[in-house]
């Protein structure tokens, strides 16, 4: 029998969802804040570990969503989800409509951490110093060059920048900020063979399939350096460059250097508007400050509400290929619940 599923989100997770949803033949309303579905892999240039074109990706999901059962309704949100004993979920949008929904998946995602809240590394403040997200757009327009119009000599990568932080109450790991840079810092010795690239890091976190050896290769083939030490200030030159204090751990001494460029690798908090549906909604959120899934190990993708269910980096930093494979499963708990109506 047919049901009528609302996904709060059309991102990765949302895209995917949407998709195996329809295919099992329900009706399905994607509600998505932007003017157009995507998130954030939409902005991206390649992807790590093997640097394939994010449009590749963006082009699979486009395809994905390509099915008559499925409705988008774009620059919106959801406000609030309840569940009622007889009409089931309603959900409230913030165009002012209420609809009825047989179950939801909320796939909210993240936003990216405001570099500006990091006011010692200058963000918004010093022309040449950007984030990973701005340096990405750099790539998309084949612009890699200062605010001046210069060719740079040399770039510097800030890790964990809004991550692993307890001064902007962030303790969690985002997971891929450290081999976001890496890819970058290689992209850049690719485009700027002549270019000086330095990756100041607290510890490097390679978890995923290749990753290690992506990091092997950016020292070995591309002369990466890599600085194991926080960047306590920065600071511009009356030359527009950036001059960077850190503290080298491993040698045990300070280090002062300029750079022409500061990329600072910004991770993933809860999106604001996940934030405001779980207050709104009763949904539990964790240490971490995304949502909280009933169970870590075999409910992740279950909320404590019935019918309601989670999809990709509302609850937790993923990557694009753990995020597609949360939303598959909650696209599998979702059928198992409405099949049990």
């Amino acid at each position: 029998m047919t049901k009528h599923v609302i996904i709060a989100g059309g991102g990765v997770a949302g895209m995917e969802a949407a998709g195996a949803l329809a295919d099992m033949g329900h009706l399905v309303s994607v509600i998505e804040k932007e003017g157009n579905a995507g998130g954030h892999v939409a902005k991206w240039h390649a992807l790590f570990p093997n640097r394939r074109p994010a449009s590749e990706v963006t082009r699979y999901l486009e395809q994905r969503v390509k099915n008559g059962n499925i409705k988008f309704i774009t620059r919106a949100t959801v406000e609030k989800i309840q569940s009622h004993h007889t009409r089931g979920l309603t959900v409230e949008v913030s165009d002012g409509t209420t609809m009825n929904a047989d179950a939801v998946i909320v796939a909210t995602g993240f936003d990216l951490f405001d570099a500006r809240r990091k006011e010692e590394y200058g963000y918004g403040i010093y022309d040449n110093v950007i984030t990973s997200a701005d340096l990405e757009q750099m790539f998309k327009e084949e612009r890699l060059l200062t605010a001046g119009g210069r060719v740079p000599d040399r770039i510097g990568f800030v890790h964990c920048v809004g991550s692993r932080d307890e001064k902007v109450c962030n303790n969690h790991c985002s997971k891929v900020c450290c081999v976001t840079a890496v890819k970058q810092a290689i992209e850049v010795r690719e485009k700027l063979p002549e270019c000086e690239v330095f990756c100041f890091y607290m510890d490097m976190r390679m978890f995923g399939p290749f990753y290690e050896e992506l990091y092997r290769e950016s020292q070995e083939k591309y002369n990466v350096n890599y600085i194991r030490g926080k960047v306590s200030e920065a600071s511009s030159t009356l030359n527009n460059r950036v001059t960077l204090k850190v503290e080298d751990t491993l040698a045990g001494r300070p280090l002062k250097m300029e750079v022409d460029l500061l990329v600072l690798m910004v991770g993933m908090e809860i999106s604001i508007s996940g934030a405001r549906l779980a207050a709104a909604s009763g949904l539990d959120t964790g240490i971490n400050r995304f949502l909280e899934s009933t169970d870590h190990h075999y409910g992740s993708n279950k909320s404590k509400m019935k019918g309601v269910f989670y999809a990709g980096t509302c609850t937790a930093p993923m990557n694009i290929t753990d995020t597609i494979s949360h939303a598959r499963a909650a696209a599998i708990e979702t059928m198992n619940y409405l099949s049990s109506k």
